[in-house]
């Protein structure tokens, strides 16, 4: 497993997170058969040459959101209540969802990669990056952002285009 270096993932990612996005369109449009079975037999390739812990990039750069269960769960962790939680750590957005007030997550230890409310993190958290998720179409638009915020979710995005390509 090799250790993730973060500015030349971004590098990476900024000369070819268009054509995967692409790619990914592609795969929206013109549906291929068995591209569930792909994306599993890639997924699971993924993860023998990933460790999350060696990145953390997501919880760097990007903030889970925060359900009413997630709020009360993580409160109740701390010892805090729930406004107290909210007024302290979180900020309401636009569309009403409960988001970081800062970034990197306030709960990552850096030293460490390491959540440190892990036990009660966020349900965004525990699903990220998704891929695992039923059907690849209902979150494609998921696979296109973490493109560039996750590794996992780039080196499936590859290992896919290269496996699809006999298929598109």
């Amino acid at each position: 497993m090799a250790t993730v270096n973060l500015r030349s993932f971004k590098q990476i990612t900024r000369h070819n997170k268009t054509r995967l996005r692409r790619f990914l369109t592609k795969l929206e449009k013109n549906l291929p058969r068995g591209l569930d079975t792909f994306k599993l037999a890639a997924d699971k390739e993924v993860w023998k040459e990933t460790n999350c812990l060696d990145c953390a990039n997501c919880c760097k750069t990007m903030s889970p959101t925060y359900t009413k269960k997630d709020i009360a769960r993580i409160a109740a962790f701390l010892g805090m209540n729930e406004k107290s939680f909210k007024e302290k750590w979180l900020y309401k957005d636009r569309a009403g969802d409960w988001l970081n007030k800062q970034q990197p997550c306030q709960f990552l230890d850096l030293k460490t990669n390491m959540c440190t409310i892990y036990k009660a993190r966020p349900a965004d958290c525990a699903g990220f990056p998704h891929h695992t998720k039923k059907k690849m179409t209902e979150y494609m638009h998921v696979y296109k952002q973490n493109i560039e915020f996750c590794p996992a979710t780039y080196r499936l995005t590859e290992k896919l285009a290269k496996m699809m390509s006999n298929h598109l």
